[in-house]
């Protein structure tokens, strides 16, 4: 899912770079702000409520954002996704180490040709007003998420894989012809090829259960107080503070936490946390040599651990210049990620080996195109433009509303600047807004993240770069990578698999649709009496793993 908010708005908080070899004295660009509405699908209390007193249990306060949807089959990033995996819940789940686990289903069975999927839920599997789940409580939410009605932007990139789920998409069809209930606590659900990876993409939010009876009742207003079947329940929802409270009816182990606060109303999470405020607090570049040094009491509450994440720079190939190949090759080597990942973001990331994190490579040499100034200018020089004074005025979208340029945002421009004499315009969009706007290939280029909905190569490649896909926001079209991503779907030995994956990545990055940044590493400070933290590589209901010291 997009990960823009989880690591570029953050940048944006922490004001500009101060590193005047990389940031330049910012004459050479203009910079404006396209902020045209706040976050969308959501009504947000003016006001707050008090913090009452905790039940057994205790209570969590952390740094939060707003999110642009409570609504699993809307949901494209990850700060909605925060709230989403803790609100409800699907047939199967990711744990604190990735691996797939059972959630509303008990157990699964896959047919002997890998096509037929079959579901047995929890007896004592329910919503949070204690009704019961049912086999047609699944089936509904699984249709309603693919409804023409809803034209969810991400419905078929997680759930098309099943049987007549784009047909009914476009509206040909009454049902998804390959989703069964042969009884209450049975789901049957037939896939149109054999696909190591379809399990896990139903740990995705767009496969969550949600109440088909309140929905009928209140229409779009059940996201205010949505009767969900995960690990807590949302108690208030304001643009100061996001709370959730244990959810008494959970069928699963009950969290130890009663209570979780989202501080939402801005500020220094770090200066937050040394003064009390929060238990935990995400580190920015800003202070992570500070919190980090032996000397400092702080250093010993640093938790470290790399995501599955690229943050990356990404230009529309059906907008000039990167229409032509060597102008988007000109642009990838002269951005040198090493002293953005080192300098910039003091080694709060890792360069970019390419489009897949490390781990996701298996090992694999760097795909990456090599830091090379002149062999840029020779690309430049020899595209149809042949000159930077001869390209047509370029804008970078970014996410945010704060009018403030972001370290990485501003090193990247003094770096086109610097190498190819190239002048760009930076406009800054609201979070929900940016959203829609990638989804129709409105930006010329733009920066954004990626962080891993489940741990499997073709989340990062075969999502967002088969021509195909809806999550293509960049228009890159090359058979011979549709070729190898189709044949990788199917393929059965997980060797040669892998293989097909770091060819296609290979063809990816030497067409440049992307320029990848860096890989993110998670740098989280968490008070000692905060026990059960485990940074996690992605998202999953984490919150169920806390406990508070007594």
């Amino acid at each position: 899912m997009s990960k823009t908010t989880r690591l570029v708005l953050i940048l944006i908080l922490l004001g500009a770079c101060s590193l005047t070899v990389l940031c330049g004295g910012g004459a050479y660009f203009a910079y404006r702000s396209l902020s045209r509405s706040t976050t969308s699908g959501l009504e947000f209390l003016p006001t707050t409520a008090p913090k009452e007193a905790s039940p057994q249990g205790g209570a969590l306060v952390i740094y939060g954002d707003l999110p642009p949807t409570l609504d699993p089959a809307l949901v494209q990033d990850s700060t909605s996704a925060e709230y989403v995996v803790h609100l409800f819940s699907g047939l199967v789940s990711l744990d604190g180490d990735l691996n797939l686990i059972p959630d509303l289903a008990e157990r699964w069975a896959v047919s002997a040709d890998g096509l037929t999927y079959t579901f047995t839920l929890r007896p004592n599997a329910s919503l949070a007003d204690g009704r019961a789940l049912t086999a047609e409580d699944v089936l509904y939410s699984l249709e309603r998420a693919c409804s023409p009605q809803l034209r969810s932007p991400v419905a078929l990139s997680y759930l098309g894989d099943i049987v007549g789920a784009e047909a009914y998409f476009e509206g040909q069809a009454e049902h998804i012809a390959g989703l069964a209930a042969p009884d209450a606590h049975t789901v049957t659900i037939r896939i149109d090829a054999p696909k190591a990876y379809f399990l896990a993409k139903l740990t995705y939010p767009t496969a969550f259960v949600v109440d088909r009876e309140q929905i009928a009742r209140e229409g779009e207003a059940w996201m205010r107080h949505p009767n969900g079947s995960g690990p807590f329940v949302l108690e208030a929802l304001s643009r100061d503070r996001i709370v959730l409270v244990r959810n008494e009816r959970y069928y699963r182990a009950k969290p130890a936490l009663a209570r979780v606060t989202f501080i939402t109303r801005g500020g220094d999470p770090v200066t937050m946390y040394e003064n009390d405020e929060l238990d935990m607090a995400a580190v920015g570049p800003d202070e992570v040599e500070r919190v980090l040094d032996p000397e400092n009491p702080l250093h010993d509450e640093v938790h470290l651990a790399p995501e599955l994440s690229t943050e990356y720079l990404a230009m529309n190939l059906s907008q000039p210049p990167f229409d032509d190949p060597l102008v988007r090759q000109a642009f990838a080597q002269a951005i040198d990620t090493a002293k953005i990942a080192q300098l910039v973001l003091k080694n709060t990331a890792i360069p970019a080996r390419g489009i897949l994190p490390p781990s996701l490579a298996h090992g694999a040499e760097s795909a990456a195109l090599p830091y090379d100034p002149a062999r840029a200018k020779q690309l430049l020089a020899q595209s149809r433009y042949g000159s930077a004074s001869a390209l047509p005025p370029i804008a970078l979208a970014i996410s945010g509303t704060s009018g403030h340029m972001p370290p990485v945002t501003r090193a990247v421009v003094s770096m086109l600047e610097e190498n190819l004499g190239v002048a760009l315009t930076v406009e800054q969009v609201d979070w929900p807004d940016f959203l829609q706007d990638m989804n129709k290939r409105r930006y010329q280029m733009f920066m954004a993240g990626w962080i891993a909905d489940y741990p499997d190569p073709q989340n990062f490649l075969d999502l967002l770069f088969h021509s195909a896909s809806a999550q293509n926001h960049t228009a890159y079209a090359n058979a011979e990578v549709d070729a190898l991503l189709e044949k990788a779907r199917v393929e059965e030995d997980a060797a040669q698999r892998m293989a097909l994956y770091l060819e296609a990545e290979k063809k990816i990055v030497a067409d440049a649709p992307w320029i990848p940044l860096t890989h993110g590493v998670n740098v989280m400070l968490v008070k000692p009496y905060v026990q059960g933290y485990r940074a996690s590589a992605s998202l999953y209901p984490w919150l169920t793993d806390i406990s508070i010291a007594q």
